[in-house]
């Protein structure tokens, strides 16, 4: 079995819950988002993050606007939206009573 495949399984499973935690310290930019979870060690790339970002906006938890840029095309800035607020509440108790769960289980003496 590898390790390294069950690590990144687990960053997966977290993926979301982390973005939106992410986003509701303000509104970013993509490659913002990413920096901050690379700085998390949560190492994600744009082909993985652009299809949850999108997920996310379709569930009705993000919304986003439109910037001009000088240097290029404009730029898509995602944010939280008042369900995503309520969503990510619910996913920091299910986070907690999980987290206190895996911590009972997995102690050893």
């Amino acid at each position: 079995m590898n390790v390294e495949n069950t690590k990144a399984q687990m960053r997966k499973g977290v993926l979301e819950y982390c973005i939106l935690g992410v986003l509701s310290q303000g509104e970013l930019y993509p490659s913002d988002i990413i920096l901050r979870l690379k700085s998390a060690k949560l190492i994600v790339v744009e082909g993985t993050l652009y299809p949850l970002l999108t997920r996310l906006k379709e569930a009705g938890l993000l919304t986003y606007r439109w910037e001009e840029s000088r240097s290029g095309p404009p730029r898509k800035y995602y944010s939280l939206t008042p369900l995503g607020e309520r969503f990510l509440g619910e996913l920091d108790q299910t986070w907690e009573e999980l987290s206190q769960a895996v911590k009972k289980t997995t102690r050893r003496n």
